[in-house]
């Protein structure tokens, strides 16, 4: 009875001790674990079609971790809310963007967060909380979308009812100044014989004047050293006629100083007694114009009889 007693006392030990070791190795997994991975918070403002729960997350292509949960922002259901787990040594920093793309054209939708430069903070010693958030950027897809729906914009404003009537009355215009055109096809074609003529005349008479200016030019090239030799010529006896000044100049320079000096002072004087003569005369002129009998006869006219 006693051995057997031992026997459950062993057993009940053993027991006991494999169900702590296990317990011991559940809660030293799930301190691993917590102490593995790091959840981050991410909100899109975009639909995340083809992204599911445990799709991949990377990180400028390296695989981080995967997505937890999807939901929709309770407050605004236009968002959406994406809980992910990244690998804890991970370096998501404040300036790390989240966006959705896809690896391949048939491939699933994931995360792929960027970014993140070597001086920005770690984004879990800004953001306190249990899940941090990771700001996002817009991905490809929404950046084609955009410029779709800007495109599809413009194209409606282009093609509006109003823009439709303006085009069709300028075609009807354009149609109306093709017929007028038409209508005076030869008067066009008159006014271009026309053109053409004048252009002929305009030809002819620049070969004129370009023949001209050729032979003016023979002419002027030719004739040129004989101009120059006669100028030469006559530059010569003009310096030959002004040496011969020179030389009467200072042959009769004692004459000239003379008649400077004596000359002109008695010229004055011979002057003087010329205008009192020339006075004279034009009084005598005056005289005899006015009363002639007076002055040759020394006495009046007879007077006529008056009845």
């Amino acid at each position: 009875m006693e051995t057997k007693a031992n026997y459950v006392l062993i057993g009940a030990f053993t027991l006991v001790v494999s169900i702590g070791l296990l317990l011991f190795g559940l809660w030293a997994a799930k301190y691993s674990s917590e102490r593995s991975w790091q959840r981050y918070q991410i909100v899109f403002d975009e639909a995340v079609t083809g992204l599911s729960v445990g799709s991949p997350v990377q990180y400028n292509g390296i695989s981080v971790g995967s997505i937890d949960k999807l939901s929709l922002d309770p407050n605004d259901p236009r968002r959406v809310v994406a809980i992910i787990r990244a690998d804890a040594t991970a370096p998501i920093k404040t300036d790390t963007r989240a966006k959705l793309a896809i690896t391949s054209l048939t491939g699933p939708a994931i995360i792929q967060l960027s970014g993140g430069t070597p001086g920005a903070p770690m984004l879990t010693a800004v953001d306190p909380r249990d899940t941090p958030l990771i700001q996002t950027a817009p991905s490809a897809l929404q950046n084609i979308t955009d410029t779709a729906s800007r495109i599809v914009e413009r194209l409606d404003q282009m093609l509006s009812d109003g823009n439709v009537a303006r085009v069709t009355a300028t075609l009807e215009n354009i149609e109306s100044i093709t017929g007028s055109l038409a209508a005076k096809d030869q008067g066009m074609e008159a006014l271009l014989v026309s053109a053409r003529d004048a252009a002929r005349s305009l030809d002819t008479t620049l070969q004129t004047t370009n023949g001209t200016m050729q032979r003016l030019d023979r002419n002027l090239v030719r004739e040129l050293p004989a101009i120059v030799a006669k100028l030469d010529s006559t530059l010569a006896r003009l310096d030959s006629a002004a040496g011969n000044a020179d030389a009467i100049l200072g042959e009769n320079r004692a004459a000239i100083n003379s008649f400077a000096n004596d000359g002109l002072a008695q010229l004055g004087p011979t002057l003087t007694e010329l205008r009192g003569l020339i006075r004279d005369l034009r009084q005598i002129s005056d005289r005899l114009e006015n009363n002639p009998s007076r002055f040759l006869l020394g006495r009046d006219g007879p007077k006529e009889f008056e009845p």
